[in-house]
């Protein structure tokens, strides 16, 4: 998922590629080398110095002689199973509660980072704003034309008349330049924000204004409208890669074609409310005094990239544990439904303290007083837990019990591609064929 921001030209987030991976592949060397070895010297006393002993006696008591499913898993158990007797209204209900939160970012507008991203009481944001307030239309609110290879001054007036001629604009120059003959440029000056509309929408009618010379516009509106060129031209890429790339791992995981599927599906779905948010939040101002920033009325355009990129990656992370632990389970009894619950029971609070944890972390980057960092915080911890609460807890068993055995299915030259090259926490048996199930079982 990381990975995927090297498609876009912006170093901004190439450099949080390169960190991330970085990062990642380092944690995965040190989880898989050094900390078994420090467990193993450190042996039985890694279980000193336990301050929920005494919490875990109690609990250890108050479970002894229950079931499976009872004690630590007793909520887990019931919650499984309260979603799968009532599977079509806890899909259909969840989807349609996540769209729905999602819907806001349907308004999105974009823009670039300016004063507002640091407190009101900053030098900088306080005289900026004293500046919008008192003279519309000031300085920054423009354009800048370079025109190369003028063969005349004459030329620069008539270009500079058509210019005029814009409605709403106000054309400065040209100025030429002494130490680069040939070279001049224009200031055109508009009203509103900088990266307003009207701004953008100028960028693209003075790039087109007829020139005898070459001319380049550049300015906010002009890097703006670049930049979400970019990005559109590079997103179809980096989504087609962390969507090939995780159906391709959670075959070889699962040996199912459903599942890989409806991991991206549901994944896609856990980060509906984190857009939604950040448009709701962030972009229209509600609760701007409780978190304490000011509202531009858009979003810096690669944000919400670098959002998607690193959410994704995490509630992957999710699926994978559950995953695996159900299909643990489906090898080795092939009942279906007991897999879904047991591996529910057994990953529930692994999950859950996962993304509490991690969500703690972002709560604690959400509290910088720069807008951007507080948005990358608060949604990436929003994200986090509506896919470890919600959508792991509640949409996926209920999806998995709708899917039935057809869940575990695959055609012929896939099954033996994933009996040669899948891959397996261990020796286990092939999973039973879906059709040799007895109906009984599920």
């Amino acid at each position: 998922s990381l990975s995927a921001m090297l498609f876009f030209p912006m170093y901004f987030l190439r450099s949080f590629a390169y960190a991330g991976v970085a990062v990642v592949l380092l944690a995965a060397a040190a989880a898989l080398v050094l900390l078994p070895a420090a467990l193993l010297l450190l042996g039985e006393r890694v279980n000193s110095l336990d301050l929920r002993r005494l919490w875990r006696r109690g609990r250890a008591r108050a479970g002894a002689g229950q079931p499976d499913g009872a004690g630590s898993g007793r909520g887990w158990a019931r919650t499984t199973a309260l979603v799968m007797r009532r599977a079509p209204l806890f899909a259909i209900a969840t989807t349609a509660g996540l769209l729905l939160l999602g819907l806001p970012f349907l308004g999105v507008k974009f823009g670039t980072v300016d004063d507002r991203q640091l407190p009101e009481t900053a030098a900088s944001h306080v005289v900026q704003q004293q500046i919008r307030d008192g003279f519309p239309g000031s300085p920054g609110a423009g354009l800048t034309v370079l025109a190369e290879g003028a063969a005349s001054p004459a030329d620069l007036t008539a270009y500079r008349d058509r210019l005029a001629a814009l409605p709403g604009v106000r054309v400065e120059g040209p100025v030429s330049s002494g130490s680069s003959p040939g070279y001049a440029y224009f200031s055109v000056a508009t009203g509103g924000e900088p990266v307003g509309q009207q701004a953008q929408d100028l960028v693209g009618v003075v790039r087109k204004v007829d020139a005898p010379f070459d001319t380049a516009v550049t300015g906010q509106a002009a890097v703006l409208v670049d930049a979400q060129k970019a990005i559109a031209q590079k997103l179809p890429a980096a989504l087609a890669l962390v969507v090939l790339a995780t159906l391709l791992l959670v075959f070889l995981l699962t040996g199912s074609v459903l599942i890989p599927v409806q991991a991206v599906l549901l994944n896609a779905l856990s980060l509906t409310a984190m857009f939604g948010a950040v448009v709701w939040v962030f972009q229209d101002g509600h609760l701007s005094g409780a978190l304490s920033f000011t509202s531009t009325g858009d979003i810096e355009t690669t944000l919400p990239v670098l959002m998607f990129c690193i959410a994704f990656g995490l509630s992957m992370d999710y699926g994978v544990f559950l995953i695996s632990r159900i299909k643990e389970e489906y090898e080795r009894t092939g009942d279906h439904e007991g897999a879904v619950r047991t591996g529910l029971v057994r990953t529930g609070g692994l999950i859950t303290a996962a993304a509490v944890i991690l969500a703690v972390v972002m709560v604690a980057i959400g509290s910088s007083r720069v807008t951007n960092t507080k948005m990358l915080g608060l949604g990436i911890a929003l994200a986090v837990l509506m896919d470890a609460l919600v959508v792991r807890s509640l949409l996926v068993p209920a999806v998995m019990k709708l899917t039935g055995r057809a869940t575990w299915w695959a055609p012929g030259p896939l099954r033996r591609l994933h009996e040669r090259f899948g891959l397996s926490e261990g020796e286990s048996a092939p999973a039973p064929e879906p059709d040799r199930i007895p109906a009984g079982s599920r």
